[in-house]
Parts: structure tokens; C-alpha cells; sequence
């Protein structure tokens, strides 16, 4: 079981939740649990599964062998996670919401509707499983959204609703509101350690992303 959570994601998905978690690996707080970790791995899936549909939830149990999480599904419960772990740090990846939503729109939700069109290739991820994709749409696109992203101002609204929820609820000196586009140094002091001198993670691009998952090269 994990001893503790050092570090709880609170960005939505397509904020730099990638490379927050190699940047974290990379200053010793990991392993960190990322989507990517579950999408293959049915045990995780159908832990969080039992979380999503609100069984009771040994977090121990849901974040087994890892000391941080981001991305979803863990940012979605965040608030529970700091409750579980009052000594964690909290890290709210943000970016501007424009950019974020055509960064979904082109990537996640891209990959959900042509699978449930059952046009999307072959990409270089494992392909989802019906319990992955059931447990993503429910979470992100039923629960998250209220099946309405592909409704620009109301996506665009739940994501600026987070933000200001996770600000106004996590105390302040818990709390990192962060751009990866900042670096090293804000991440690393607000954590306590030194930054490294090499350059701050770049992953998971959105043409990366949509060839990982098997989407055709983006037109614009």
C-alpha cells in the first residue's frame, strides 16, 4: 500500500498533467499515477470505477505504489484526496481556456467520438477497454461536462469553475496554482527542493497525444 501522497494533481486533463508528472518523478515524488497508468491496467480501472460510482473508498487501496497523482481521474477528486492525506501538497495546473479547450476538443474528445464511431486507427497506446472507455465516459464526459463539452462556453465554464473551486476550498499555503510553462523554480520551492538545471518537461503535445491514440495528423 502507499504510505502517503505526497503531491495531488488538481488540473483537469490537457494542463500539462504529463509533464507536472515526470517533473515530479523527476524531484523524487513519485511514482505518479497520470490516466496513462490506468488506461491499461484493469485492476486500477476498476478500482476507480468503484470510486466514480461512490462506493466507500480505501484511497490507499485506488493509489497503490504511487506518492503523487494528476490528471484525471484523480483530479476529479481532489478534495477528497487532501482530506485522505493532510500532509499532500496540492498542484492546480492551469492554462488559458482557450487553448485548453481546443486541446481537448482536438485530442481527448477527438479520440472518444471516432472510437464510438468506431473510426479511430491504430494508435501507439493499447487500445481502451470497454471498461476504460465506460469509466472515462462517465467520469469525464457525463459527470464532468454533463454531456455537453462539445458546447464550447460550457466546457469552457466547468473548466474556469474548477479552477476558482480549487483556489477558494484548498488553503493557500497548500496550494500551487502552476503553469508548466514556468519552470522549475515554483514547482520546486513550493515543494522544498532544489530545481534541477536541465530543462522542465514538454510531453504530450497535442499532435503527440493524437498519435499515441491513433488519430489522423490534426488540419489546423
Amino acid at each position: 500500500m502507499v504510505p502517503s501522497m505526497d503531491v495531488i494533481g488538481a488540473g483537469f486533463g490537457r494542463t500539462g498533467t504529463l509533464s507536472l508528472k515526470a517533473a515530479l518523478e523527476q524531484l523524487g515524488f513519485g511514482p505518479c499515477m497520470h490516466m496513462l497508468d490506468v488506461i491499461g491496467n484493469p485492476g486500477r480501472i476498476a478500482k476507480w470505477q468503484g470510486v466514480v460510482n461512490g462506493c466507500p473508498t480505501d484511497w490507499e487501496s485506488v493509489l497503490d505504489g504511487f506518492t503523487s497523482a494528476v490528471d484525471w481521474p484523480a483530479c476529479t477528486y481532489y478534495a477528497q484526496l487532501a482530506a485522505a492525506f493532510p500532509a499532500a501538497k496540492v498542484v492546480l495546473t492551469v492554462r488559458p481556456a482557450e487553448a485548453w479547450y481546443k486541446s481537448m476538443r482536438d485530442t481527448i474528445y477527438a479520440a472518444y467520438e471516432a472510437a464510438a464511431a468506431g473510426k479511430l486507427g491504430e494508435g501507439e497506446l493499447p487500445p481502451a477497454s470497454p471498461d476504460y472507455a465506460r469509466l472515462i465516459r462517465q467520469l469525464v464526459w457525463e459527470q464532468t461536462f454533463g454531456g455537453r463539452f462539445a458546447d464550447r462556453d460550457h466546457a469552457i465554464g466547468v473548466y474556469q469553475s474548477h479552477i476558482a473551486k480549487v483556489a477558494e476550498t484548498v488553503p493557500a499555503d497548500r496550494l500551487l496554482v502552476f503553469q508548466v510553462s514556468q519552470g522549475w523554480q515554483p514547482l520546486a520551492s513550493f515543494l522544498g527542493v532544489a530545481a534541477p538545471s536541465g530543462p522542465f518537461p514538454k510531453l504530450n503535445d497535442s499532435a503527440t497525444l493524437r498519435r499515441l491514440v491513433g488519430l489522423p495528423r490534426a488540419s489546423d
